[in-house]
């Protein structure tokens, strides 16, 4: 072995000569610092060419040196493949009397002088002339270094994504789902990506990918025809999700993202489980029926004491409690923001994805109780000793009982939830254990288990707070000084001003946790036959049967003429939601963008005995209604022709419809009892990741004429495309299926 490491020091110092003058690097203690008996190998994968985080430009400071210096970058890679080379023979030679070593990183950093396995033979020259890959300064990997020395249980995991290799090192620390890419680590990515179908989709995810570039795959391991690798079968972890009712509105399959339809978004005030809104961000674990019982939540404190909890315990060792509460995604609305105000990143959300129902569990801030938690009120300077049997004050018991450290306040500790599949997010301790606060660790839903998609066999609600702290699959509580360590906690579902771009301050920039007012019409019926349809069943439930939401209006009485202009009646929709507690106070409508202002009639769904609301605070939504007739200035006439086509409507612009062939725009906005109210645009609240699209919704109208089934003319209102509003599909949606099915194609 002697032979090989001056071979190595040999091309060090060549390359070190050639290589742009720079200053020297300050040596950093870490366990994967490359020693002075660096091996070729190590020294130009991971010392030259492995990239470093990425400049605001997309580029690698090795990226900007090979522009700065080609020549230096080629004759200095030229003398690493030689000195490969030498380094290879020598150790042919010598290995057959070696043992084979440990090819894990870690091992090598912290005793240079083991050593590695045997790299593959060297390509022929041959080969090497026919790879004209650009740029040829990159090295070529092969495919069994990448997959013996780069897995997921390397300090450095690579994967490859077509005939390119890449150094994920940094980017799974900042990728949301950074655990399940370390599935593809070692191998290539392209099966996962078939499974998570959004990155296929999402053109921006391979324009960061390729910002971790290192290189090629070598010829030799590449398909001749396809010129890939062979790809690998792997288990789809989304075999076993559940089946979804077909009325749900995808938005994506895997993980499986849907919004309730409009129509039966506030069609009731209790969302059937079979159409509440479904988002995910993996797949949904599997618990067998039979151990759901011996299903296991761990509760961590901060003086490091653990205690475990079965599902069984939680169920007879705790009072029980009900919350009626409405959960609601930070995204709801987001195509209205990217409609009205700029591209946003995410889901495009219509107005489907909220939904309410009961949920039935124990208060978390018993559990915590019962595990011993001790913090101090904020609120008195006192301390509060959370015991299994009592919970007591003192101005004095400010420091635990040993009297040796001093107790933390509450307003400083937050409660992390993990789940079974790997999401994490985490609330304010305060929030939790506030007696009005409702934080429920629950196990029912509407009266029943809760299902599959939404949390079994266990699940965090937080009332009032955006849904995802209400962590499905719950399996790990731990009360820590600081907020979840969750990408999704850090790196999402925050918000950002309308002038902080695609590269904001995560770190600066706080997590959202109460939701603020917002408002949608979910319903809009024009025409004579809408009256009987308002009346409804009673006065918890709006009758929509029979209805098509889209177009209502074609009858004999249908007005045609002027004559007849100033009695079409319209009837609309819809909810209002505030977080934090607050009730809903007051919902504005307008029939003519915004010109005049009526106030929609709320529904008291919680006034009924029989099916009250439980919890401390109004946690629900606000189901509203409005019936009217629309504003002479916006009716057809015999002197105006209908509108054969609807575009969807411009915000901030008011009283403009009449223009435009009588289409109008219908507006709602709430207000709840602390005055909070929606703001006129999205222009001021737009944020790049398109969360909390809480301006006034809009939904345009255009009447078309139709012949009536009697053979008579008519007249009908449609929505048209408004995309957002919820009425239709979005064009998104169908642009995404539309490259999925292109890409399946080329396959």
């Amino acid at each position: 072995m002697a032979s090989a490491r001056p071979a190595a020091r040999l091309a060090r110092d060549v390359l070190l000569r050639l290589a742009p003058r720079r200053p020297a690097p300050q040596p950093q203690q870490t366990t994967t610092t490359v020693s002075s008996t660096i091996r070729i190998r190590s020294f130009h994968h991971r010392a030259f060419f492995s990239p470093a985080p990425p400049n605001h430009d997309g580029s690698s400071k090795h990226q900007r040196e090979a522009r700065a210096a080609p020549t230096s970058l080629a004759v200095g890679a030229g003398v690493a493949v030689l000195a490969s080379y030498l380094y290879n023979r020598d150790r042919e030679r010598d290995s057959k009397s070696k043992p084979k070593a440990s090819r894990d990183h870690g091992e090598r950093a912290k005793d240079p002088d083991k050593e590695p396995s045997p790299p593959p033979p060297p390509a022929s020259s041959e080969a090497s002339q026919q790879d004209t890959r650009e740029p040829l300064s990159l090295p070529r990997f092969h495919l069994s270094d990448v997959r013996s020395d780069h897995s997921s249980t390397s300090s450095s995991p690579w994967v490859t994504y077509g005939d390119k290799v890449y150094d994920i090192t940094t980017w799974v620390g900042a990728h949301p789902g950074g655990d399940v890419i370390l599935r593809a680590a070692g191998g290539p990515i392209e099966p996962y990506w078939d499974i998570f179908a959004i990155h296929k989709s999402s053109p921006y995810v391979r324009d960061i990918l390729e910002q971790y570039c290192i290189g090629y795959i070598h010829l030799h391991d590449l398909d001749p025809t396809t010129k890939k690798p062979k790809m690998e079968q792997i288990e789809d972890p989304f075999a076993k999700d559940p089946d979804r009712d077909a009325r749900l509105i995808t938005h994506t399959a895997k993980p499986r993202n849907a919004e309730t339809p409009s129509d039966l978004v506030a069609g009731e005030f209790k969302t059937d489980e079979k159409v509440f809104y479904v988002r995910h961000h993996m797949w949904v674990p599997v618990v067998d029926d039979a151990s759901e019982e011996k299903h296991v939540l761990s509760v961590e404190l901060p003086d490091g004491k653990v205690r475990g909890y079965t599902l069984r315990e939680l169920k007879e060792r705790f009072q029980r409690h009900k919350v009626t509460a409405t959960l609601q995604c930070s995204g709801n609305r987001r195509n209205d923001m990217t409609r009205h105000a700029g591209k946003t990143n995410g889901l495009q959300w219509g107005v489907g994805a909220i939904s309410n129902a009961e949920w039935e569990g124990v208060l978390l801030r018993d559990v915590l109780k019962d595990a011993g938690l001790k913090v101090v009120d904020a609120s008195t300077a006192t301390a509060v000793v959370q015991s299994p049997s009592t919970t007591t004050s003192s101005p004095s018991a400010n420091t635990s009982a040993s009297d040796e450290d001093p107790l933390p306040s509450q307003k400083d500790l937050h409660v992390q939830f993990s789940a079974l599949e790997a999401y994490g997010a985490s609330i304010p301790l305060i929030k939790a254990l506030d007696p009005t606060g409702d934080v429920l660790l629950a196990f029912g839903m509407n009266g029943s288990a809760l299902p599959r998609d939404h949390g079994y066999p266990l699940r965090a609600i937080v009332p009032g707070h955006v849904a995802a702290r209400s962590v499905k699959w719950l399996n790990k509580i731990v009360v820590s000084d600081e907020e979840s360590p969750s990408q999704w906690q850090r790196r999402d579902y925050k918000s950002f001003g309308p002038n902080e771009g695609a590269n904001p301050d995560w770190e600066r920039a706080r997590s959202i946790q109460e939701m603020p007012v917002t408002s949608a019409i979910t319903g809009v019926w024009v025409g004579n036959d809408c009256l009987k349809n308002n009346k409804g069943k009673n006065k918890q439930t709006v009758d929509l049967a029979g209805v098509d939401g889209l177009k209502v209006g074609c009858s004999k009485t249908s007005p045609t003429t002027a004559a007849k202009a100033d009695k079409i009646p319209i009837t609309m929709q819809g909810y209002a939601y505030s977080g934090g507690g607050r009730a809903i106070a007051r919902v504005d409508v307008s029939l003519d963008n915004g010109r005049t202002w009526d106030q929609a009639e709320l529904i008291d769904d919680c006034s009924n005995p029989a099916a009250p609301c439980y919890g401390n605070k109004t946690w629900t939504w606000k189901r509203w209604k409005y019936s009217s007739h629309l504003p002479p200035s916006v009716l057809p006439s015999s002197s105006s022709s209908p509108a054969t086509t609807a575009t969807t409507s411009g915000e901030g612009s008011k009283g403009e419809d009449k223009e435009k062939n009588n289409c109008t725009t219908l507006i709602v906005k709430a207000v709840d009892e602390a005055y909070n109210t929606q703001p006129e645009s999205h222009a001021g609240i737009y944020n790049v990741r398109g969360n909390l699209a809480t301006a006034w919704h809009r939904v345009r109208i255009c009447p078309e004429c139709v012949a009536c089934p009697d053979g008579g003319k008519g007249v009908k209102w449609v929505t048209g495309k408004a995309i957002g509003c919820g009425f239709e599909k979005e064009v998104e949606e169908a642009r995404v299926k539309k490259q999925e099915a292109e890409g399946k194609k080329a396959e």
